[in-house]
């Protein structure tokens, strides 16, 4: 078969929907829209606005394909999702925000059915971020919801689904702490009979696998031959690990960044992990258990530094490095490695829009990152992917942390890249630049590090 040239990939972040169309000759983004993934109020719960998103979709297709033309699609959409279907292919309820607190509510209720973490590799997490809680919950609510439910699909193949009418779930979806997969055995886990739904989540597929070609009125609506094959799609933060996984030889460690920053050890050393610091297995795109950590960096980013971004100087840089600016975790406190704690400024909080208060930033989600990598057994090289490859503060602070070489990934997301080769694998490679740091800012960065980490265990 002819390895498809140009590829559109659906890649759903929680922060933004995207439509990127990538370049299988240099895998490279030659046209990227997106769209704010805002969350609608209910009845019945807090969701998505998947029917927004399917227009801008179509509209984006039809877009892309008369400018460049289009020979397949993949999908690629953040985890903690599902979405349930009746049996007549249409939502049997909306698609609940992950981020909704209902699912706190039965808390010890679902406790008493999930499997051990021994068994999926997923730990408790709070709101909706285990989707067996969400199915739990959203069982309780509506009663009758789980009989009107004929098909549960993970979330990048409901779009699959959309174009072609055949419904799906792949391992990565699935293995991204949603409690229903067993990563080692490679199987549905215990939880789902326990739910009374094994029969209703739809068939486990390889993530490269070929649904079919898109339905006829998707070709009418867009323009897209009638052929255009559609595969069957991935987690975002697999799909940033797939260029690696098909290209570099082990030990490696991806830093995917974005709303979270997920870091995936591949070739580590072994490790156990901890469930109760964010660690968890994904599985990656050949189906095979990876240990990762997880925290919400992004969104951190976000809230410490809204607004315009800002460009450090070289004195910036040096004050923060001598007075010792530093923010202890943790912002985000219901997620990451030290879930729990509240934050605080050291020995003051820059003065918001500095460049200061961005090198200190930087440096605080440089630190978390380590570790994480240090929880999940890094060995050899980091890859940063994402909007932080941009950050030559975070990237700085990271290398030194670990000691360890730091490359960073070229272009606007890896994850519409990773996705890409779903379609085209032999098209695999990536554009990484490594990170340099000076002996002397090496010794300053390596400093503020080991007094990070002190008052981070002394709190």
């Amino acid at each position: 078969m002819t390895t498809p040239r140009r590829v559109a990939v659906i890649d759903i972040g929680k922060t933004n929907a995207k439509l990127a169309l990538v370049d299988t000759a240099d895998i490279n983004e030659i046209a990227v829209v997106t769209r704010p993934n805002g969350v609608l109020p209910g009845p019945p719960w807090p969701h998505f606005d998947l029917e927004g998103h399917w227009q801008f979709l179509l509209s984006a297709l039809a877009d892309f394909h008369r400018a460049h033309g289009i020979d397949a699609i993949s999908v690629t959409t953040h985890g903690a999702s599902c979405v349930l279907l009746d049996a007549a292919g249409n939502l049997a309820a909306p698609m609940l925000d992950y981020e909704h607190p209902g699912p706190d509510t039965l808390h010890a209720e679902y406790d008493r059915v999930r499997p051990p973490f021994a068994e999926t590799g997923s730990p408790r997490l709070p709101l909706g971020l285990n989707v067996g809680a969400q199915l739990f919950w959203m069982f309780a609510t509506d009663p009758g919801l789980k009989d009107r439910t004929a098909a549960i699909l993970t979330y990048p193949q409901y779009w699959g689904q959309r174009l072609t009418g055949i419904a799906a779930t792949d391992a990565s979806s699935l293995g991204c702490h949603t409690d229903l997969w067993e990563p080692q055995a490679g199987r549905l886990s215990t939880l789902a009979p326990r739910l009374g739904i094994a029969d209703k989540i739809a068939p486990t597929l390889p993530s490269a696998a070929v649904l079919g070609p898109i339905l006829p009125e998707i070709a009418t609506a867009t323009g897209l031959p009638e052929g255009t094959l559609v595969h069957c799609g991935i987690h975002d933060s697999n799909a940033s690990l797939l260029p690696h996984v098909l290209t570099r030889a082990t030990p490696f460690s991806v830093v995917s960044t974005g709303t979270w920053v997920i870091s995936m050890a591949m070739g580590g050393t072994p490790v156990t992990l901890d469930p109760a610091r964010d660690t968890l297995v994904n599985v990656n795109a050949l189906g095979a258990p990876v240990p990762s950590a997880r925290f919400m960096g992004g969104r951190e980013f976000e809230m410490l530094m809204p607004g315009a971004r800002v460009t450090p100087s070289e004195a910036d840089i040096a004050g923060v490095l001598a007075e010792g600016v530093m923010l202890l975790p943790a912002v985000v406190g219901e997620s990451g490695p030290f879930r729990g704690r509240r934050a605080a400024w050291l020995p003051h909080e820059p003065v918001q829009g500095t460049g200061a208060r961005m090198v200190a930033v930087s440096y605080y989600l440089a630190l978390m990152t380590a570790e994480s990598l240090k929880l999940i057994g890094h060995a050899g090289t980091v890859v940063v992917e994402g909007p932080f490859a941009r950050n030559p503060d975070y990237c700085t602070m990271l290398a030194v942390a670990m000691g360890s070489p730091v490359e960073t990934a070229a272009g606007q997301t890896g994850t519409s890249q990773g996705a890409a080769l779903l379609a085209a694998p032999e098209a695999a490679r990536m554009s990484t630049t490594p990170v340099t740091v000076g002996p002397e800012r090496t010794a300053l960065l390596a400093r503020y590090a080991a007094l990070w980490r002190e008052r981070v265990l002394a709190a």
